[in-house]
């Protein structure tokens, strides 16, 4: 046995010399140094202040390890730690955090001085993590025994607490512990096995032990602390208690476990509490580490842990200053992945492969002709360089971390202990490591699709955020990383029905990167995220639909940037996630066909039970056929005028599925009536100009058999029993129910208004348009349609008395001066919000509509044409000589009514495109048929111009 202080060898450099030259002669004055022993021991305290402490603090200590041998050492320091067990948590705390100290100053010297090689620094490290968790647990237990919770055990091999127990998983498992790191640790009991006292609630009791034991080896005082516990690894730490029941594990791993955590149970092993249940709950786990049979797509996904890691080009700088040995690209992680991954895939049939430790599994790897010989030589070397670097960063200060430091002097400190005099050399040495490992990685199952994006890597696997895929996220525009990394990891875990299959957690594996990049490609990536997670975690099952989102990237970049730039779209997602099954439809982007509409909705209507169930079967149909329309404006394959008539056309669907169910719960209500009724739409859906979100102008006309009829049941007049069936119309179209909103209605376009009766006499009707009506209700009316009515020869009967008000006599000079005060009226009351106010602006779509109507009604008398539509009524007017030039307004028409479906989508009525993305402002150039936003916004006001003085001209007393 040969002791420790001759067996060190100088390290490197001494940077401060004086310090490291008093703190030498204070050890020297408990015991003589020799010369080689100052040589060997001034790097380590020049550049060291933690290590320097520990000597500084205890001189004999110091000495005491020097004249020993350092294995002999260790095991003091173990039996010592053992002897700890015994005691009380107020004795056994201090006790450990001394031992830790002597510890750590007694393999970081034997690290440093060359007397110990890694296997003999991790393995030590590991050693006595078990020891003094074993000792704390101990500790722990018999005060709770000493609280008469816990019934004192028989002196057996089942440790302190029979059924309690604790797993080492990571580094702490294999014996690879570094040397400031945390211990990774699974606490697991059997409800069955623990022996309590009565009354005492087993997962509780569980809970209370292990808090007891992470205070006793984490709490810090003037000694120093033991090591910091992380039982993050534990079945989906988010939402479990600190202890699990195996009854629990075995559910939570058979049903949502992980590649990841596969990998993670690779290196775990039992280290505290009841060895034997340990034992046997890893046994009975072996089958989910360990699969014999994988199809393609549990290795695809087994592949994934790898690809999420973005692998850079050869000739990319990976740089010393600030690189994060552990986690950075070329760094541990991405050996240790290099041999998990392959463990996982052929580990299930060659239990050869299963080592715990990361280079006996290169190892076996290469000797089984997986890994070539110098795979395996590179990585190796690498990875014991990477290691003996991250001990000396930890070493600077007693701090878990992993990243050289940035600043050039601190920097100088770790290539001083690592036997660096020049920083230059030292950070080509660490870029030379980096690389090799780097490109090694990047040689592991080659040809697969990246997981990991453009701007960096995309990791999400483990319990904890991974800092480079923090950076990625914030350099894609998140504005909060950690929350989206979270959402992702839970999301991953199995939280939401659309991952809780295997199946759905593999395709959600390669949709994760697909959706980042998307949502960063709209410029709103936080909106189209937190839209694109309300919808998603709704869905009740997400294969078909990743699969769909996978196999269509187009139509999955569509979705994204409907989240990004259509909240009213992704609302009805969001609530009703069944909406987005029509684009299963092979049909989606075909042309929009009303009469589709319509007869799907008056099938789905046929098959309601009541009243109730009919309005709820309207709305799904409509959020569907709605959703898809609104989905091809934003893809730009639908036009203004198809997206008018198709809005249009399915609120006509919906009248014509609802009107004849309105009317039966009037006849419900107050027996037959013999009489005909009609449902005239008005404004936007007469006109059939209907965009998203657009209410209802209706009207209700009715005809009774006789001026005495009345009804059956209840003796109603007509007056009465259509008021009824109105109202039940305008609920059925009008109130919210589970399934959703369908349409505001408004019913005051109809004769005298809010005043008059809610449905309208036929006679009513022509004498209120003969002797009352104002220009503006009769401009109302160029707009009405008959929608529906209970009897066709009624329909046509209403329709001709439309047409015979519009044909009557009018003074064009008389009427277009009315026009215009009204135009000026509305100018002055409500003027345009800005440019961006499609309707009111100058120019805008109130001048068109009113320059078509005052056509119209001038030239109706005489036989000109009557058209519902804007833009037909123009072109008409101009085909029969009626009017001059209405290209102006015709273009103008055009361009607002493609951008205002647009707008309506996305921003409602409300908004200023300017502040909107790039994106969407170049998919509103699209809209408006222009090459980019400034073009559109020239060519708006340009076109307006003319529009405007095309009205003026048009509409001229």
């Amino acid at each position: 046995m040969t002791p420790l202080g001759q067996r060190l060898s100088p390290c490197g450099p001494v940077l401060d010399a004086r310090p490291a030259e008093r703190l030498l002669d204070a050890i020297a004055a408990v015991r003589d140094l020799s010369p080689a022993e100052r040589a060997a021991l001034a790097p380590v305290f020049g550049a060291s202040g933690y290590l320097a402490g520990l000597a500084r603090r205890d001189p004999a200590r110091m000495a005491r390890l020097l004249d020993s041998d350092p294995e002999a050492s260790l095991d003091r320091i173990l039996d010592a730690t053992g002897l700890l067990a015994a005691a009380s948590p107020e004795v056994a705390g201090p006790g450990l955090r001394q031992l830790k100290a002597e510890l750590h100053l007694l393999t970081a010297i034997a690290d440093l001085g060359g007397a110990w090689d890694l296997d003999q620094v991790t393995g030590a490290l590991a050693r006595f993590a078990d020891s003094a968790l074993a000792a704390a647990l101990s500790s722990a237990a018999g005060a709770e025994v000493a609280a008469g919770r816990l019934v004192p055990p028989p002196d057996d091999s089942r440790g302190p607490v029979p059924g309690f127990f604790c797993i080492a998983m990571g580094k702490h498992g294999a014996f690879e512990l570094n040397y400031s790191s945390d211990i990774d640790i699974s606490i697991f009991f059997d409800p069955e096995a623990l022996r309590l006292s009565p009354g005492i609630e087993p997962q509780a009791f569980a809970v209370r032990l292990t808090h007891k034991l992470t205070e006793l080896m984490q709490e810090r005082t003037a000694d120093g602390y033991v090591f910091r516990m992380d039982l993050r690894l534990r079945p989906d730490p988010g939402s479990t208690p600190p202890a699990v029941s195996t009854v629990a594990a075995f559910e939570y791993y058979e049903s949502v476990g992980q590649n990841w955590e596969r990998a993670a149970f690779i290196k775990a092993r039992p280290c505290a509490g009841d060895i034997a249940r340990a034992d046997a709950f890893l046994a009975e786990l072996q089958p989910f580490i360990w699969r014999r049979n994988l199809d393609f797509a549990a290795i695809a996904d087994i592949h994934s842990i790898k690809r999420q890691i973005h692998i850079h080009k050869v000739d990319d700088r990976l740089s010393a200053r600030g690189a994060d040995l552990k986690l950075g690209r070329g760094g541990i992680r991405e050996i240790e992945f290099y041999v998990q991954t392959q463990q996982l895939i052929l580990g299930g049939r060659h239990p050869g492969l299963r080592s715990l430790r990361t280079l006996d599994a290169l190892a076996a790897l290469a000797a089984a002709g997986h890994v070539s010989d110098a795979a395996r030589d590179e990585l190796g070397d690498a990875y014991r360089r990477l290691r003996d670097l991250e001990h000396r960063v930890q070493m600077l200060a007693d701090e878990q971390t992993h990243r050289l430091p940035e600043s050039d002097a601190e920097r100088r400190r770790v290539a001083a202990l690592s036997g660096f005099d020049r920083l230059r050399s030292f950070d080509a040495h660490v870029e030379r490591i980096l690389k090799v490992v780097n490109r090694r990685y990047g040689e592991l199952f080659p040809g697969e699709e990246p997981l990991s994006s453009r701007f960096g890597s995309l990791i999400f696997t483990g319990v904890d955020d991974d800092p480079e895929t923090l950076r990625t996220l914030a350099r894609m525009g998140f504005s909060s990383p950690a929350q989206v990394s979270g959402t992702i990891r839970a999301w991953h875990h199995g939280h939401i029905a659309a991952t809780r299959s295997e199946r759905g957690r593999e395709l959600f594996t390669r949709l994760a990167p697909r959706l980042l990049d998307a949502t960063q490609a709209t410029g709103a990536p936080d909106a189209a995220f937190t839209r694109f997670g309300a919808f998603f975690s709704r869905l009740s099952s997400g294969v078909q639909l990743q699969s769909l989102f996978l196999a269509q990237p187009a139509i999955f970049a569509l979705i994204v940037e409907v989240m990004a730039f259509a909240p009213r779209l992704a609302d009805t997602l969001a609530r009703r996630p069944a909406a987005l099954d029509a684009l299963l439809d092979p049909a989606f982007f075909g042309d929009i066909d009303p009469q589709e509409d319509r007869q799907a909705l008056q099938s789905a209507v046929a098959r309601a039970v009541d009243f109730e169930s009919a309005m709820d079967t309207v709305r799904r149909q409509h959020r569907e056929q709605a959703f898809r329309i609104g989905v091809q404006v934003m893809s730009g394959s639908a036009g203004a005028e198809a997206a008018g008539h198709g809005f249009a056309g399915l609120a006509d669907a919906s009248i014509e599925a609802l009107a004849p169910v309105a009317l039966a719960e009037a006849v419900r209500l107050g027996g037959d009536f013999e009489g005909q009724v009609a449902v005239v739409a008005l404004g936007k859906c007469g006109s059939r100009e209907m965009s998203a979100g657009s209410d209802l102008d209706l009207m209700t006309v009715h005809r009774a058999a006789t001026p005495d009829t009345v009804s059956t049941l209840k003796g109603w007049s007509a007056e009465t029993f259509y008021a009824r069936f109105t109202q039940r119309l305008v609920a059925a179209l009008s109130l919210p129910t589970s399934e959703g909103e369908l349409y505001e209605v408004d019913m005051r376009l109809r004769p005298s208004g809010s005043k008059g009766p809610v449905a309208v006499a036929f006679t009513a009707f022509g004498a209120y348009y003969a002797t009352e009506a104002e220009t503006w209700e009769f401009m109302a009316l160029t707009r009405a349609r008959v929608v529906w009515s209970s009897d066709p020869a009624f329909a046509r009967d209403l329709a001709d008395a439309i047409e015979t008000t519009l044909r009557q006599p009018r003074d064009a000079t008389v009427l277009a001066r009315e026009v215009r005060e009204m135009r000026a009226l509305i100018t002055q009351e409500k003027p345009a919000s800005g440019l961006w106010d499609m309707k009111l602006a100058p120019g805008g779509l109130v001048d068109i509509e009113f320059a078509a109507q005052f056509l119209q009604l001038a030239h109706a008398h005489a036989g000109g044409p009557l058209r519902a539509g804007t833009a037909d009524a123009l072109e008409a007017m101009a085909a029969a000589g009626l009017a001059g030039s209405v290209g102006p307004l015709l273009e103008a028409w055009t361009l607002q009514q493609n951008l205002t479906q647009m707008l309506r989508l996305a921003l409602g009525d409300a908004g200023d495109p300017a502040d909107q993305p790039d994106a969407f402002r170049r998919r509103l150039a699209r809209a408006g048929g222009t090459r980019d936003f400034r073009s559109l916004v020239t060519r708006l006001g340009r076109t307006r111009k003319r529009a405007q003085e095309a009205f003026e001209t048009l509409v001229c007393p």
